[in-house]
C-alpha cells in the first residue's frame, strides 16, 4: 500500500523548516526555531485537541481517537483526506521530561491501533530548546532500515512535515 499525503511542491518556507537525511544513520531530522515559549509548544505537542489543528498538511487534517500523553501511553490518530479516507498512525510515548523532551515509536496501524508492518516505523524524539530568536524543535526519528527511510521520503514526508510546521506556526499566533 502506498500512501502519499503531499504532491511536490516548492517550499516557500524552505530555510524555516530544515530537514536533513542521514541515510548512513537511517535518520531524519527536523528542526525550526519559533519565535514563542517553549511550553507553548509542549501543549501543541502534547495536546490532541491541538495537534488536530496542525498535525498533517493541509488539506488533509489529523482526528484524534485515542491519546494518553504519559510513558507508555501513546496516541492514535487518522490523517483524513479532504474526501475523508483515513490512514492511522500510532505514536507511542516512551519518556517523557516535561517542557524539554519526549521519546516516541512512531508507526503506521489500523483504526484500533495495531502496527502494519508493511510501512515504515520509527523511534525517534521531539527536543525543545530555548534560543536567542525563541524556541528551537527538533524532531529526529531513526528507522531499522534505509529503504524504510526512502520509503518515508517517497511517501511525502518533507513536503508533508514542512506544511504541518507552518500551520504549527499560525496556531501559536492564535
Amino acid at each position: 500500500m502506498k500512501v502519499c499525503f503531499t504532491k511536490k511542491l516548492k517550499m516557500e518556507t524552505e530555510n524555516k523548516t530544515r530537514i536533513t537525511k542521514d541515510f548512513n544513520e537511517k535518520s531524519v531530522i527536523v528542526s525550526r526555531v519559533f519565535d514563542a515559549p517553549a511550553a507553548k509548544f509542549w501543549e501543541a505537542f502534547t495536546t490532541d485537541k491541538l495537534l488536530d489543528r496542525w498535525w498533517g498538511p493541509f488539506p488533509w487534517r489529523a482526528e484524534t481517537k485515542r491519546m494518553n500523553f504519559t510513558p507508555g501511553g501513546y496516541w492514535l490518530y487518522a490523517m483524513v483526506s479532504p474526501e475523508n479516507e483515513k490512514h492511522w498512525g500510532r505514536m507511542n510515548y516512551l519518556a517523557i521530561d516535561e517542557y524539554k523532551r519526549f521519546e516516541l515509536e512512531d508507526a503506521f496501524c489500523d483504526e484500533n491501533g495495531n502496527l502494519n508492518h508493511e510501512l515504515p516505523a520509527s523511534n525517534g524524539s521531539v527536543v525543545f530548546s530555548q534560543t536567542k530568536d525563541g524556541t528551537r524543535v527538533e524532531f529526529k526519528t531513526v528507522y531499522p532500515t534505509v529503504s524504510d527511510l526512502e520509503t518515508l521520503v517517497k511517501m511525502g514526508f518533507e513536503e508533508g512535515i514542512s506544511i504541518s510546521f507552518d500551520q504549527l506556526e499560525q496556531l501559536l499566533k492564535e
